[in-house]
């Protein structure tokens, strides 16, 4: 706290006071924080956010949870929605203006699809859950859409775009996503992905 200024020690000593009261769990939940359906947000020991967050659970009725791993962190402006589910592992690392998604407006692959010309507020909501494995950095900007698995020990480039499964230890980029780097145990470093 000593390398900030005074103002924002105070705002610090403000959310540390608030955190103690409302999560028990968390380590320092910045203000602003916004969390809709609060009894379907469960933090384990260690959650830190910055500034700005939106956490969105499910209701009663649409009974998707958001549920944290220890030593979770996420930068300022993230926006996690998790009415469908959402689970992330055990030391992850979210930075700023992450967007995970687990629904969507309409349904846009298979035999049945939904029309343009139905208004998208219109459109049937689909649920999907999303799953981040323990030891992941997820990098600035970054989108997770609906449906999505990220394995362990996995590094999401920033402002990429994951619409598919990652396995476990690889290193992704880009617009979808792909696998660039995967860790090889047997040489202890992040080798290129050749498919």
């Amino acid at each position: 706290m000593f390398f900030y200024s005074i103002g924002e020690n105070i705002k610090n000593i403000i959310a540390l006071m608030y955190t103690k009261l409302i999560w028990k769990n968390a380590r320092l939940v910045r203000l602003p924080f916004y969390a809709r359906n609060q009894r379907n947000i469960i933090m384990s020991k260690g959650f830190t956010c910055g500034y700005n967050c939106r956490l969105s659970a499910g209701s009663d009725i649409v009974g998707g949870k958001i549920v944290f791993g220890k030593n979770f962190t996420m930068g300022d402006n993230c926006q996690l929605e998790g009415q469908g589910g959402l689970t992330i592992g055990d030391d992850v690392l979210l930075a700023s203006r992450v967007f995970i998604g687990t629904t969507s407006h309409g349904k846009y692959v298979g035999e049945r699809q939904d029309s343009p010309t139905t208004k998208p507020n219109e459109r049937k909501i689909y649920y999907q859950s999303v799953e981040i494995g323990n030891n992941c950095w997820i990098g600035n900007g970054v989108v997770i859409l609906s449906g999505v698995t990220i394995g362990n020990g996995c590094i999401v480039g920033a402002n990429s775009v994951i619409t598919k499964n990652i396995p476990d230890e690889c290193m992704v980029v880009g617009v979808p996503a792909r696998i660039i780097k995967k860790y090889s145990k047997d040489t202890g470093r992040w080798e290129l992905y050749m498919p």
